[in-house]
Order: structure tokens, then C-alpha cells, then sequence
């Protein structure tokens, strides 16, 4: 199965906010870690954290994921 990035975040703990209501909406996020070379993350590249779910889901996942990541930066202000 082939996975694509819908977003990258520097923070662990939006990250996490992500993946959960990815997730809780029936998406099928991988883990950080679970992808990749073993014990490097993306945020070892400069990229942020890559929010990743199968080829099929993606374009669905990434208007989710960029809705969710505009309310968050809309708590912000």
C-alpha cells in the first residue's frame, strides 16, 4: 500500500491532534515511525513531522487535515 503526506507540522503535539481526529473521521493514518528508514522520523530532515495515509484517502484526509490545522491556527489568535 502506497502512502502520501497531507501535512507536515513541527509540533509533536498537533501532530498527535491530527492523527487522532484523522482517525476518529475513519482515515487511516500511519504512526510516526511506522514509514521511512527505522528510528528517523521526518523531523530529523528539516521537513516537520508528515502526516501520512494511503494514496486513496489522501485528497479526502488533506482537506480535513488543512480545515483542522486553520481552527487551531485560528485558537491562536
Amino acid at each position: 500500500m502506497r502512502f502520501q503526506v497531507v501535512a507536515s507540522v513541527d509540533d509533536p503535539a498537533v501532530a498527535r491532534v491530527l492523527l487522532v481526529a484523522l482517525r476518529a473521521h475513519g482515515f487511516h493514518p500511519l504512526e510516526p515511525g511506522d514509514g521511512g528508514f527505522p528510528g528517523v522520523s521526518r523531523a530529523f530532515t528539516g521537513e516537520g513531522i508528515g502526516i501520512e495515509v494511503p494514496e486513496d484517502e489522501a485528497e479526502d484526509a488533506g482537506v480535513l487535515a488543512a480545515a483542522l490545522l486553520k481552527d487551531m491556527e485560528d485558537q491562536d489568535t
